[in-house]
């Protein structure tokens, strides 16, 4: 038996112990797996080695970081509030629209910040009682915004899981905005369709208009977002708006318009967004949305000594050329189990130790479509026992004691999210042709 066979043994081993048994958070447990995978290899404690790891994926910390602060800003402002009321009035006349628009708020704050528990526990708290007041069942209001979290997880601008898997490959973060969209925007769409359209056909605005979206109960008033719209108008949406034209500038413009990076432009947006809409705590905020993101990255960082560890001692390469090996009915059986199922302790964490290894077996095809397909069967872990995360928060939003029963609603979504990734993994090739 090859020693970097056991070394992944015992590291996978000790990762897990650390989560399930003693319950230490993600990240602390990828530490722990990572020195002791170190200290077997006969490389002690190589403090150099760790630190390096630390900072492997510091780009993506200051996304996430500046991301959430962002998107706390623009929810204190009432940005997010008004743009909920705002598609409920526009839209109530077509709810199957207003459902799609619904899902979009949902996805929102997942696609600036690249966390599901993000999009769950904000937007997601925010929608979920006016999808029970149209009539959505509380079990099928948490699948909603359980899809909808990991969805946005995956979708652009953020998808912290293919900039690790990139990282891994040497494969720079450009080009998977059109890739990620085609992949999650559709199976957003027939989730919210498949799951919500039947208890929408027939309903009373009437009973939803009164909805305070900001606390999801009853206003006595009425129109609890229109004095916001009254005082500010358009001018509380300017940090979103500003934001989305300093991406797409960037890219359309590169000669004009220099790249300023999605930290600075997270930056830039909170700072105009504190004078757009509602008196904003700046420091406050930021202490909220740091530690809202602590979580992510704290496991970023976990994942960054794992990584490193594993290329130090060799297991990373024995994994790689190993899953060269593997037959393509394997691989891509593989691709379908093995991802989500160790998603279930951390997709981060799958899509750093196995994502990294199938995108070296699948380099004939494709690499942005098989990394953007990778990421997306990767965020279901958020949906796998016994964490499930995306699943038991959205539970917790709705006020669903029993997570399993919104998870069981979660099942049709998920196969084809499944079945959706793998099909642009096979076919990598050829919709790479089309869309580049």
């Amino acid at each position: 038996m090859q020693i970097e066979f056991v070394l992944f043994i015992v590291m996978i081993s000790i990762f897990m112990v650390s989560c399930f048994m003693f319950k230490l958070p993600v990240g602390i447990a990828m530490v722990l797996a990572a020195v002791s995978g170190s200290l077997l290899g006969g490389y002690g404690i190589p403090i150099d080695q760790l630190i390096e790891g630390t900072f492997g994926y510091i780009d993506t910390i200051l996304v996430i970081a500046t991301a959430m602060i962002f998107m706390k800003v623009i929810q204190e402002s009432g940005a997010l509030h008004s743009l909920n009321y705002l598609i409920i009035n526009k839209f109530y006349k077509r709810p199957v629209i207003m459902l799609m628009l619904l899902m979009l708020m949902v996805m929102f704050p997942g696609m600036i910040s690249g966390s599901s528990t993000a999009a769950v526990l904000s937007s997601g708290a925010i929608v979920a009682p006016v999808f029970m007041t149209l009539g959505i069942p509380k079990d099928v209001t948490g699948a909603i915004i359980a899809i909808g979290g990991i969805l946005g997880m995956t979708a652009p601008p953020v998808n912290v899981p293919a900039m690790i898997i990139g990282g891994g490959v040497d494969l720079p973060y450009v080009g998977f905005t059109v890739p990620l969209l085609l992949l999650t925007i559709p199976i957003a769409i027939f989730t919210v369709v498949y799951l919500g359209s039947k208890y929408v056909k027939d309903f009373d605005y009437n009973s939803i208009k009164d909805i305070n979206v900001r606390t999801g109960e009853a206003s006595q008033g009425g129109n609890y977002n229109l004095p916001i719209e009254e005082r500010y108008g358009i001018k509380v949406y300017i940090p979103i708006i500003l934001v989305l034209i300093l991406m797409v500038l960037s890219k359309l413009l590169p000669t004009i318009v220099p790249d300023l990076g999605m930290p600075l432009i997270f930056a830039i947006g909170s700072i105009v967004g504190l004078f757009t809409g509602e008196k904003v705590n700046i420091i406050k905020t930021t202490k909220e949305a740091i530690k809202d993101a602590l979580p992510v990255l704290g496991i970023l960082m976990g994942v960054g000594m794992f990584i490193q560890i594993m290329t130090l001692t060799g297991v990373r390469g024995f994994i790689v050329i190993n899953s060269l090996s593997l037959p393509s009915i394997l691989l891509y059986l593989g691709i379908a189990i093995v991802i989500p199922a160790f998603g279930a302790v951390s997709a981060f964490g799958s899509a750093s130790i196995l994502g990294v290894p199938f995108v070296l077996a699948l380099l004939g095809k494709n690499e942005i479509i098989t990394t953007a397909s990778l990421s997306l069967i990767a965020s279901l872990g958020d949906l796998v026992p016994p964490t499930a995360l995306a699943g038991m928060f959205a539970a917790q939003v709705v006020g669903e004691p029993n997570y399993v029963k919104v998870l069981k609603k979660c099942l049709v979504p998920s196969i084809a999210i499944l079945v959706w990734g793998l099909l642009f993994i096979i076919f990598a090739k050829e919709i790479g042709t089309i869309i580049f």
